[in-house]
């Protein structure tokens, strides 16, 4: 046995392959790596002395696991049949080809067929030596050793090229991998890949021939792999990789094909060691060919709901436009949308391209016709190692069964990517068991959707911020959502507890419960804290496919302290303070009379209609949402307050970019007698209005000299019953690799706040001659600047540099800011 495993290592020790000697070969279009040896081949063959003697028995010697009657089932002979010397050569080849045994012998022993076999050992584990770069994880999913499966050196031949295929890609090319074995007792072994990784192959230089019209320089901006630099430490395509290079052929294809060049191709893509064998000298050959412009575009199509000139209306090429191959497919998509629309769920269109090269022109002709009509056989849900199939299933707009739709499918992506379990989704279609049956595949990866999270930091804001949670998104794998939060800052504390069930009993209805706790300094700003404490139930349902309907109903305990004196935002100690709850002081009921415990009683409703293509980054659509919510039945507080949230959002033609513009609006009034309170009026600044600092803009209180308009101090914000806020924000790539996370916008907003009762409005006079006035203009204000976005290791951080340039005197204007990420 012992004699037989040695063998065994000699040949897995044969198949040691050293990347880097097979670089040379593969530039040289030859295969570098030795191929895995085949399966063992009998060393002798089978001793039969008396061929015509019936065989009387069949007798199995030296198996130790593999039961007697499993190895006589390869044999072509049984008991009774003649000693045939051909048959019982290709039972031994037989039994070989199995990999169960290291060596087989078969010969005859008077009337008795004896089948001597050794067999070969089981892997009791498989260890990874001298790893740096990778993690055993990465190696174990590659090899196909497995613990308590059959060793055999062809295998351990075969999983040393995997491995050091694995090295190739990324970039170590001189990488070598010895297999061994060590013997255990019950013919058992460990199988060890001694790794030596060696030096990480980088790209020293990458070079264009036949390019005139674009420099190396761009070109290189094109395609996937870079130059190394030793300053990148964040880099990961500096290495020579042949599939990334293939890629890379396809990259620059798509590069000129959409800048003109529709006859470009690449002659050649060389990848060369340099002498010192650390790096590669990359060099394309292209060929770049003339520039075209699109010429005539036509539509031609039989269907009948169906007109060639509506198709050519949605058609996004114009005559004229210099030629970009990615506007047909983007032309298909559109007339595919179309034709779902109006009841073509299969539509065949099939787009014939003819090129002028005298004119330079492209002329497409588009050929619509209605396509075979294919039924869903079956949708495979495939990747979800956590999420139960029926959360994936509830949000398909198809069933198995329906008639294939590309429209409804896109849309069964869009639903399944904006339930934000999953990383990457993607819905492929694949032939059934007949011509008409098609099988649906939905790939998901999934992105951990617990956290627990422990967090500090600083905004410009709040000042230190505290916040500890537990988060679950996607409970159990149901869908459910689950979060307990406790934070902490100069202006909020704040405990909540909150629980959506998706799919309440089964059904389309979600419905969920909230528990907080808020207490909301605002003593800088309006000279007031208040202590809220609620509960709430919610439910929704979609009333359309693109629209659904929320009900909520909250129950509210506020406890309003009103701080003692007018604060002087301007740090002015020339005026001195109001004591606004001063009985003897005639302003007193300007905040004083709010002063107290109420309990509200809160119905609302909200309508939110979502016509977006993508949930997560829309380019092009809208969505709009109205929210009502009425105070009064039941409770102290009588108000019914109405807001409106929308945008619309439009990507432009080049990579990244995106226009997007935004209106947010709401007005509250009181019923029944009530003014409305102050913590439930309307304050903007900050993020919701960036350029000016919380609750910065709207109705203030002024100290002036009576009789003038003279400001002597800055009192504090009022709020407002009302509000308008536009954003419009343009997305803007940056020219740094995606690994440094950092995106950025250019934005304008503009608004106003406003609109107090009348008790809030009125004037007093003090006998030192100065006066408090409200300020209740709804003039406009407007802000610009940039946007930053940085997904640090510590988590989203945004960046706001914003310039007012159109405000009240005594708004708070805020220049820097620096926050939580919102999306915008």
């Amino acid at each position: 046995m012992k004699r037989v495993l040695r063998d065994a290592v000699a040949g897995a020790l044969g198949a040691v392959a050293t990347v880097g000697a097979g670089a040379g070969a593969l530039l040289a279009g030859s295969d570098a790596f030795a191929q895995p040896s085949q399966a063992p081949q009998p060393q002798s063959t089978p001793q039969i002395t008396q061929p015509s003697v019936a065989i009387r028995r069949i007798v199995v010697e030296g198996n130790q696991r593999i039961e007697p009657a499993t190895i006589t089932s390869y044999l072509l002979v049984r008991p009774g049949d003649t000693f045939d010397p051909e048959r019982i050569d290709l039972s031994l080849k037989t039994l070989f080809a199995t990999g169960l045994f290291a060596d087989v012998q078969i010969e005859q022993r008077d009337a008795d067929l004896v089948v001597t076999v050794i067999e070969n050992p089981i892997i009791n584990r498989v260890i990874f030596e001298g790893l740096r770069s990778l993690k055993d994880d990465d190696l174990e999913e590659e090899v196909q050793a497995r613990p308590r499966s059959v060793f055999t050196p062809a295998r351990a031949q075969a999983d040393v090229q995997r491995i050091i295929e694995v090295y190739r890609r990324s970039g170590r090319f001189a990488a070598q991998v010895t297999p061994q074995v060590r013997e255990l007792d019950q013919n058992r072994v460990d199988l060890i890949f001694e790794v030596d990784e060696g030096p990480v192959t980088g790209v020293r230089d990458i070079n264009f021939i036949g390019n005139e019209e674009f420099s190396d320089r761009t070109l290189r901006d094109a395609i996937v792999t870079t130059e190394s630099s030793w300053w990148n430490i964040f880099q990961s395509n500096d290495n020579y990789d042949p599939d990334r290079l293939e890629y890379d052929r396809e990259q620059l294809r798509q590069y000129y094909n959409n800048r003109g060049y529709a006859d470009f191709r690449v002659v050649s893509a060389v990848a060369e060691l340099t002498p010192d064998q650390k790096d590669f000298f990359i060099t394309f050959t292209v060929d770049e060919g003339q520039r075209y412009r699109f010429g005539e575009i036509r539509v031609q199509t039989e269907l009948d709901r169906l007109s060639p000139e509506l198709l050519l209306a949605v058609v996004p090429i114009r005559r004229g436009e210099v030629f970009r191959g990615d506007k047909i497919e983007d032309a298909i998509d559109a007339m595919t949308y179309i034709a779902g629309t109006v009841g073509y769920a299969n539509v065949d269109i099939s787009p014939n391209v003819e090129r002028d090269r005298e004119g330079r022109v492209v002329n497409i002709t588009f050929e619509v016709n209605e396509g075979p009509r294919v039924f869903i056989e079956r949708i495979d849900i495939v990747g979800n190692t956590r999420t139960l199939d029926r959360v994936i299933r509830r949000e398909m707009r198809v069933a198995e069964g329906d008639a294939f739709n590309r429209v409804l499918l896109d849309r069964s992506r869009n639903r399944i990517r904006g339930l934000g379990f999953f990383r990457d989704v993607k819905v492929e279609e694949a032939p059934g068991s007949l011509p008409d049956r098609s099988v649906v595949t939905v790939s998901v990866e999934e992105e951990s959707t617990g956290e627990l999270a422990f967090a500090a930091g600083y905004s410009s804001t709040e000042s230190f911020l505290f916040d500890a949670s537990i988060t679950e998104r996607n409970l159990r794998g149901r869908g459910q959502f689950l979060r307990l939060r406790a934070s902490s800052s100069s202006q909020r504390q704040q405990v909540d507890l909150r629980f959506t069930e998706p799919r309440f009993m089964g059904r389309d209805l979600s419905a969920g419960f909230d528990i907080y706790s808020l207490r909301t300094d605002f003593l800088s700003q309006s000279s007031f804290e208040n202590q809220s404490t609620g509960i709430g139930i919610r439910a929704g349902f979609p009333i359309a496919e693109r629209t659904n309907l929320g009900l909520t109903y909250s129950l509210i305990l506020d406890d309003t302290q009103i701080a003692d004196g007018l604060v002087d935002h301007d740090n002015n100690p020339a005026t001195p303070l109001v004591d606004q709850c001063d009985p003897v002081n005639a302003a007193a009921p300007l905040l004083c009379d709010q002063e107290g415990t109420f309990l509200t009683s809160v119905f609302g409703f909200t309508v939110n209609w979502d016509r977006r293509n993508d949930p997560l980054r829309a380019t092009r659509g809208f969505d709009l949402q109205l929210s009502q919510e009425v105070a009064g039945i039941g409770g102290e507080v009588n108000y019914l307050r109405s807001e409106l949230e929308g945008g619309v959002y439009y990507g432009l033609p080049w990579q990244g970019w995106r226009l997007s513009g935004r209106l947010n609006a709401g007005y509250i009034f009181g019923w029944g007698g009530d003014d409305i309170r102050i913590n439930d009026r309307f304050f903007k600044g900050g993020a919701s209005f960036r350029g000016f600092d919380v609750a910065g803009v709207g109705p203030r209180e002024l100290v002036v000299t009576t009789g003038t308009d003279d400001v002597l101090q800055v009192g504090d914000a009022l709020g407002g019953n009302a509000y308008a806020i536009g954003t419009i924000q343009l997305d803007v790539p940056l020219p740094l690799p995606d690994s440094f996370g950092l995106e950025a916008a250019l934005f304008t907003e503009f608004g106003s706040v406003g609109v107090v009762d009348s008790a809030s409005r009125r004037t007093v006079n003090y006998p030192d001659g100065t006066s408090v006035v409200v300020d209740d203009s709804f003039s406009l204000r407007a802000s610009a600047g940039v946007t930053v976005f940085w997904d640090s290791p510590f988590g989203p951080v945004q960046f706001d540099f914003a310039q007012p340039f159109s405000y009240e005197d005594y708004d708070q204007r805020e220049e820097f800011r620096f926050s939580t990420r919102t999306r915008f």
